[in-house]
Protein backbone atom coordinates (compact mmCIF):
# COMPACT_ATOMS: atom_id res chain seq x y z
CA UNK A 1 0.00 0.00 0.00
CA UNK A 2 0.96 3.48 -0.49
CA UNK A 3 2.74 5.38 2.65
CA UNK A 4 0.83 8.75 3.36
CA UNK A 5 4.07 11.35 2.74
CA UNK A 6 2.76 14.20 5.21
CA UNK A 7 1.09 17.58 4.71
CA UNK A 8 1.53 20.80 3.72
CA UNK A 9 -0.15 24.43 4.61
CA UNK A 10 -2.25 26.05 2.40
CA UNK A 11 -0.71 28.18 -0.20
CA UNK A 12 2.86 26.49 1.11
CA UNK A 13 3.19 28.92 4.33
CA UNK A 14 3.56 32.25 2.45
CA UNK A 15 6.03 34.81 3.29
CA UNK A 16 5.49 37.50 5.63
CA UNK A 17 7.24 39.94 2.63
CA UNK A 18 4.15 40.60 0.66
CA UNK A 19 5.32 41.60 -3.23
CA UNK A 20 1.27 41.90 -4.14
CA UNK A 21 -1.94 41.73 -1.64
CA UNK A 22 -2.72 38.34 -3.65
CA UNK A 23 -6.07 37.68 -1.20
CA UNK A 24 -9.25 38.37 -2.02
CA UNK A 25 -9.86 39.14 1.63
CA UNK A 26 -9.33 42.84 3.57
CA UNK A 27 -6.47 42.21 6.00
CA UNK A 28 -8.61 42.05 8.52
CA UNK A 29 -10.73 39.16 7.27
CA UNK A 30 -7.98 37.10 6.88
CA UNK A 31 -7.11 35.95 10.22
CA UNK A 32 -8.65 32.07 9.52
CA UNK A 33 -6.67 31.39 7.23
CA UNK A 34 -3.55 33.57 7.05
CA UNK A 35 -0.96 30.95 7.12
CA UNK A 36 1.84 33.20 6.88
CA UNK A 37 1.67 33.87 10.24
CA UNK A 38 4.51 31.57 12.26
CA UNK A 39 2.44 30.56 14.42
CA UNK A 40 0.11 28.87 11.83
CA UNK A 41 2.89 27.11 9.82
CA UNK A 42 3.18 23.41 9.78
CA UNK A 43 5.95 21.33 10.32
CA UNK A 44 6.08 18.66 7.54
CA UNK A 45 6.96 15.11 9.18
CA UNK A 46 9.28 13.08 7.78
CA UNK A 47 9.09 11.63 4.68
CA UNK A 48 9.24 8.11 3.90
CA UNK A 49 9.42 6.30 0.65
CA UNK A 50 6.38 4.41 -1.03
CA UNK A 51 6.76 0.20 0.28
CA UNK A 52 6.14 -0.41 -3.32
CA UNK A 53 10.06 1.07 -4.18
CA UNK A 54 10.89 3.44 -7.19
CA UNK A 55 10.55 0.45 -9.47
CA UNK A 56 6.56 0.03 -9.14
CA UNK A 57 4.71 2.11 -11.83
CA UNK A 58 4.23 5.51 -11.92
CA UNK A 59 2.25 8.45 -9.52
CA UNK A 60 0.46 11.24 -9.77
CA UNK A 61 0.66 14.26 -7.92
CA UNK A 62 -1.32 17.58 -7.52
CA UNK A 63 -0.56 20.85 -6.55
CA UNK A 64 -2.56 24.07 -6.63
CA UNK A 65 -2.25 27.75 -5.56
CA UNK A 66 1.94 27.90 -5.83
CA UNK A 67 1.98 31.88 -5.98
CA UNK A 68 5.65 31.37 -6.33
CA UNK A 69 5.89 35.47 -6.70
CA UNK A 70 6.76 34.29 -3.10
CA UNK A 71 10.04 33.83 -2.46
CA UNK A 72 9.61 31.43 -0.01
CA UNK A 73 6.76 29.13 -2.37
CA UNK A 74 9.77 29.25 -5.01
CA UNK A 75 12.58 28.08 -2.70
CA UNK A 76 10.18 24.91 -1.85
CA UNK A 77 9.88 24.34 -5.44
CA UNK A 78 13.16 24.33 -5.85
CA UNK A 79 13.67 21.82 -2.69
CA UNK A 80 11.68 19.59 -4.80
CA UNK A 81 13.67 15.96 -5.58
CA UNK A 82 15.52 16.07 -9.14
CA UNK A 83 15.73 12.78 -9.24
CA UNK A 84 12.62 11.05 -7.45
CA UNK A 85 9.74 12.19 -9.73
CA UNK A 86 11.54 11.41 -12.99
CA UNK A 87 8.39 8.92 -14.02
CA UNK A 88 6.00 10.48 -12.40
CA UNK A 89 3.03 13.31 -13.27
CA UNK A 90 2.02 16.46 -11.88
CA UNK A 91 -1.22 18.17 -12.21
CA UNK A 92 -0.81 22.01 -11.64
CA UNK A 93 -4.48 23.28 -10.72
CA UNK A 94 -3.48 27.07 -11.73
CA UNK A 95 -2.05 30.32 -9.51
CA UNK A 96 1.27 29.52 -10.58
CA UNK A 97 2.30 32.85 -10.36
CA UNK A 98 1.18 36.22 -11.01
CA UNK A 99 4.42 37.48 -13.82
CA UNK A 100 5.13 35.66 -16.57
CA UNK A 101 8.78 35.40 -16.00
CA UNK A 102 7.49 33.56 -12.36
CA UNK A 103 5.36 31.45 -14.27
CA UNK A 104 7.90 30.41 -16.48
CA UNK A 105 10.88 29.51 -14.24
CA UNK A 106 8.18 27.39 -11.89
CA UNK A 107 6.90 25.52 -14.75
CA UNK A 108 10.45 25.22 -16.03
CA UNK A 109 11.53 23.89 -12.49
CA UNK A 110 8.27 21.26 -12.22
CA UNK A 111 9.22 20.26 -15.52
CA UNK A 112 12.70 19.52 -15.10
CA UNK A 113 11.43 17.28 -11.86
CA UNK A 114 8.17 15.64 -13.63
CA UNK A 115 8.27 12.82 -16.42
CA UNK A 116 4.87 14.87 -17.51
CA UNK A 117 3.55 18.06 -15.82
CA UNK A 118 -0.18 19.73 -16.91
CA UNK A 119 -1.70 23.06 -15.80
CA UNK A 120 -4.90 24.74 -15.89
CA UNK A 121 -4.85 28.72 -15.65
CA UNK A 122 -6.36 30.24 -12.30
CA UNK A 123 -7.62 34.06 -11.66
CA UNK A 124 -4.14 34.80 -10.64
CA UNK A 125 -2.14 33.89 -13.96
CA UNK A 126 -4.27 36.44 -16.03
CA UNK A 127 -3.63 39.50 -13.72
CA UNK A 128 -2.61 41.83 -15.87
CA UNK A 129 -0.85 44.20 -13.38
CA UNK A 130 3.28 44.42 -14.35
CA UNK A 131 4.55 46.67 -17.36
CA UNK A 132 7.52 43.97 -17.73
CA UNK A 133 4.51 41.48 -19.30
CA UNK A 134 3.16 43.46 -21.80
CA UNK A 135 -0.42 41.99 -22.36
CA UNK A 136 -3.34 44.00 -23.52
CA UNK A 137 -5.75 42.18 -21.71
CA UNK A 138 -6.08 38.54 -20.02
CA UNK A 139 -6.98 36.56 -22.60
CA UNK A 140 -3.63 37.73 -24.40
CA UNK A 141 -1.74 36.63 -20.94
CA UNK A 142 -3.34 33.29 -20.99
CA UNK A 143 -2.20 33.03 -25.05
CA UNK A 144 0.89 33.93 -23.61
CA UNK A 145 0.97 31.16 -20.79
CA UNK A 146 -0.52 28.48 -23.00
CA UNK A 147 2.58 28.95 -25.50
CA UNK A 148 4.50 29.10 -22.71
CA UNK A 149 3.92 25.45 -21.43
CA UNK A 150 4.13 24.56 -25.50
CA UNK A 151 7.60 25.45 -25.43
CA UNK A 152 7.91 23.83 -21.75
CA UNK A 153 6.59 20.71 -22.87
CA UNK A 154 4.43 21.17 -20.25
CA UNK A 155 0.79 19.79 -21.23
CA UNK A 156 -2.85 21.30 -21.51
CA UNK A 157 -4.73 19.05 -23.57
CA UNK A 158 -6.27 15.69 -22.39
CA UNK A 159 -3.57 12.95 -22.47
CA UNK A 160 -3.69 8.68 -21.75
CA UNK A 161 -0.83 7.58 -20.18
CA UNK A 162 -0.91 3.96 -19.56
CA UNK A 163 -4.62 3.34 -18.53
CA UNK A 164 -4.79 6.08 -16.79
CA UNK A 165 -6.81 9.55 -18.84
CA UNK A 166 -5.27 12.92 -17.31
CA UNK A 167 -8.32 16.06 -18.59
CA UNK A 168 -7.11 19.10 -17.43
CA UNK A 169 -10.53 21.66 -17.25
CA UNK A 170 -10.55 25.48 -18.60
CA UNK A 171 -12.88 27.33 -16.30
CA UNK A 172 -14.16 30.73 -14.87
CA UNK A 173 -16.16 31.53 -11.99
CA UNK A 174 -19.64 33.42 -12.25
CA UNK A 175 -21.48 35.14 -9.71
CA UNK A 176 -24.31 33.42 -10.41
CA UNK A 177 -23.11 30.15 -9.01
CA UNK A 178 -23.70 31.23 -5.70
CA UNK A 179 -27.57 29.93 -4.92
CA UNK A 180 -27.50 30.34 -1.38
CA UNK A 181 -29.02 33.05 0.50
CA UNK A 182 -26.74 36.12 1.20
CA UNK A 183 -26.25 36.81 5.04
CA UNK A 184 -27.97 40.21 6.00
CA UNK A 185 -27.41 42.64 8.87
CA UNK A 186 -23.93 43.04 8.66
CA UNK A 187 -21.73 45.29 6.99
CA UNK A 188 -19.87 43.22 3.39
CA UNK A 189 -17.44 44.87 1.19
CA UNK A 190 -18.94 44.58 -2.34
CA UNK A 191 -17.22 41.98 -4.55
CA UNK A 192 -15.22 44.91 -6.29
CA UNK A 193 -13.43 45.59 -3.43
CA UNK A 194 -12.73 42.56 -1.70
CA UNK A 195 -11.55 40.48 -4.77
CA UNK A 196 -8.66 41.39 -6.70
CA UNK A 197 -9.49 40.08 -10.25
CA UNK A 198 -12.21 42.97 -10.94
CA UNK A 199 -9.18 45.71 -10.96
CA UNK A 200 -6.14 43.30 -11.88
CA UNK A 201 -7.73 41.33 -14.76
CA UNK A 202 -8.81 43.15 -18.13
CA UNK A 203 -11.21 41.23 -20.56
CA UNK A 204 -12.92 42.34 -23.60
CA UNK A 205 -16.04 44.67 -23.43
CA UNK A 206 -18.32 41.59 -24.18
CA UNK A 207 -16.89 39.40 -21.41
CA UNK A 208 -17.52 39.94 -17.90
CA UNK A 209 -17.34 37.90 -14.34
CA UNK A 210 -20.96 39.54 -13.07
CA UNK A 211 -22.58 37.47 -15.53
CA UNK A 212 -21.72 34.29 -17.26
CA UNK A 213 -19.73 35.18 -20.55
CA UNK A 214 -16.21 34.47 -19.23
CA UNK A 215 -17.92 31.46 -17.70
CA UNK A 216 -19.22 30.21 -20.75
CA UNK A 217 -16.15 31.68 -23.08
CA UNK A 218 -13.57 29.39 -20.84
CA UNK A 219 -15.58 26.35 -20.82
CA UNK A 220 -16.18 26.09 -24.87
CA UNK A 221 -12.14 25.86 -25.21
CA UNK A 222 -12.76 22.81 -23.41
CA UNK A 223 -14.67 22.12 -27.26
CA UNK A 224 -11.92 22.05 -28.82
CA UNK A 225 -10.35 18.66 -26.69
CA UNK A 226 -13.73 17.25 -27.38
CA UNK A 227 -12.12 13.69 -29.64
CA UNK A 228 -9.12 13.56 -27.28
CA UNK A 229 -11.72 13.15 -24.81
CA UNK A 230 -13.97 10.51 -26.28
CA UNK A 231 -10.49 8.52 -26.87
CA UNK A 232 -9.94 8.17 -22.86
CA UNK A 233 -13.10 7.95 -22.54
CA UNK A 234 -12.91 4.66 -24.42
CA UNK A 235 -9.58 3.10 -23.47
CA UNK A 236 -8.64 4.68 -19.85
CA UNK A 237 -9.89 2.71 -16.81
CA UNK A 238 -8.82 5.68 -14.56
CA UNK A 239 -9.82 9.06 -15.25
CA UNK A 240 -8.55 12.23 -13.28
CA UNK A 241 -9.99 15.71 -14.63
CA UNK A 242 -8.68 18.79 -12.92
CA UNK A 243 -9.64 22.76 -13.00
CA UNK A 244 -8.96 25.89 -10.98
CA UNK A 245 -12.26 26.52 -10.02
CA UNK A 246 -14.75 24.72 -8.14
CA UNK A 247 -17.98 23.01 -9.53
CA UNK A 248 -19.55 22.88 -6.69
CA UNK A 249 -20.67 25.00 -3.84
CA UNK A 250 -20.92 21.83 -1.79
CA UNK A 251 -17.15 22.11 -1.89
CA UNK A 252 -17.13 25.76 0.34
CA UNK A 253 -17.78 26.51 3.70
CA UNK A 254 -21.19 28.23 4.38
CA UNK A 255 -21.41 31.34 4.02
CA UNK A 256 -22.23 31.80 7.96
CA UNK A 257 -18.34 30.34 8.31
CA UNK A 258 -17.12 32.37 6.16
CA UNK A 259 -15.36 36.17 6.94
CA UNK A 260 -16.26 36.95 3.72
CA UNK A 261 -19.48 35.68 3.30
CA UNK A 262 -19.67 36.46 -0.85
CA UNK A 263 -16.74 34.13 -1.61
CA UNK A 264 -19.07 31.55 -3.53
CA UNK A 265 -19.98 34.25 -6.09
CA UNK A 266 -15.85 34.26 -7.02
CA UNK A 267 -14.95 30.70 -6.83
CA UNK A 268 -17.35 28.20 -9.17
CA UNK A 269 -18.97 27.91 -12.70
CA UNK A 270 -22.09 25.48 -13.07
CA UNK A 271 -20.95 24.89 -16.66
CA UNK A 272 -17.51 23.46 -14.79
CA UNK A 273 -19.64 21.03 -13.22
CA UNK A 274 -21.48 20.13 -16.16
CA UNK A 275 -18.57 19.25 -18.63
CA UNK A 276 -17.19 17.28 -15.58
CA UNK A 277 -20.23 14.79 -15.37
CA UNK A 278 -20.18 14.84 -19.47
CA UNK A 279 -16.94 12.87 -18.87
CA UNK A 280 -17.54 10.63 -15.91
CA UNK A 281 -20.94 10.31 -16.21
CA UNK A 282 -23.71 11.97 -14.24
CA UNK A 283 -23.70 9.18 -11.33
CA UNK A 284 -20.13 8.79 -11.56
CA UNK A 285 -17.85 5.78 -11.35
CA UNK A 286 -15.29 4.19 -8.87
CA UNK A 287 -12.37 5.20 -10.75
CA UNK A 288 -13.64 8.91 -11.21
CA UNK A 289 -11.62 11.98 -9.53
CA UNK A 290 -11.67 15.76 -10.02
CA UNK A 291 -8.98 17.69 -8.24
CA UNK A 292 -9.77 21.41 -7.92
CA UNK A 293 -7.80 24.75 -6.60
CA UNK A 294 -8.49 28.35 -5.90
CA UNK A 295 -10.27 28.54 -2.44
CA UNK A 296 -7.38 27.21 0.11
CA UNK A 297 -9.78 25.32 1.94
CA UNK A 298 -8.99 21.42 2.75
CA UNK A 299 -11.50 19.24 0.99
CA UNK A 300 -12.13 15.62 0.11
CA UNK A 301 -15.82 14.66 -0.56
CA UNK A 302 -17.90 11.96 -2.91
CA UNK A 303 -20.08 13.80 -4.57
CA UNK A 304 -22.76 11.62 -6.70
CA UNK A 305 -19.96 9.36 -7.01
CA UNK A 306 -17.13 11.57 -8.24
CA UNK A 307 -14.48 12.09 -6.17
CA UNK A 308 -13.38 15.74 -5.40
CA UNK A 309 -10.17 16.50 -3.47
CA UNK A 310 -9.46 20.40 -3.28
CA UNK A 311 -6.94 22.82 -2.26
CA UNK A 312 -4.52 22.88 -0.79
CA UNK A 313 -3.50 19.16 -0.09
CA UNK A 314 -1.44 16.89 -2.77
CA UNK A 315 -3.27 13.54 -4.13
CA UNK A 316 -1.09 10.73 -5.11
CA UNK A 317 -2.09 8.34 -8.08
CA UNK A 318 0.37 5.08 -8.09
CA UNK A 319 -0.01 2.67 -11.28
CA UNK A 320 -2.69 0.19 -10.16
CA UNK A 321 -3.42 1.87 -6.34
CA UNK A 322 -4.81 5.30 -6.14
CA UNK A 323 -5.10 7.33 -3.50
CA UNK A 324 -7.44 10.35 -4.43
CA UNK A 325 -8.93 10.73 -0.83
CA UNK A 326 -5.28 11.43 1.36
CA UNK A 327 -4.00 14.68 2.27
CA UNK A 328 -0.63 14.01 1.15
CA UNK A 329 2.29 15.89 -0.06
CA UNK A 330 5.17 16.11 -2.40
CA UNK A 331 8.40 14.71 -1.01
CA UNK A 332 11.43 17.21 -0.66
CA UNK A 333 15.01 17.55 -2.01
CA UNK A 334 16.00 15.78 0.86
CA UNK A 335 14.83 12.53 -0.54
CA UNK A 336 18.18 12.49 -2.94
CA UNK A 337 20.26 12.06 0.33
CA UNK A 338 18.56 9.84 1.39
CA UNK A 339 18.59 7.68 -1.55
CA UNK A 340 22.43 7.99 -1.58
CA UNK A 341 22.18 6.76 1.52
Amino acid sequence: MLRELGSLPCCLSLSQQQPSRSNYLPRRAIALRDIRKPRNRITRPQILPSTFGDSFGFRVFVVSDLHSDYPENLKWVKSLSCKRHKRDILLVAGDVAETCNNFFSTMSLLKERFQHVFFVPGNHDLWCRWEQDYCLDSLEKLNKLLDACRQLGVETKPMAIEGLGIIPLFSWYHESFDREQDITGIRIPSLEMACKDFRACKWPQELSSRDTSLALYFDAMNEENEDEIMVIQKTCCQVITFSHFVPRQELCPEKRMLFYPNLPKVIGSDYLEARIRSIHGTKGNASACHVFGHTHFCWDAMLDGISKPGPPKFSIFQKDCIVCTGTTGIPQGKEEEDERG
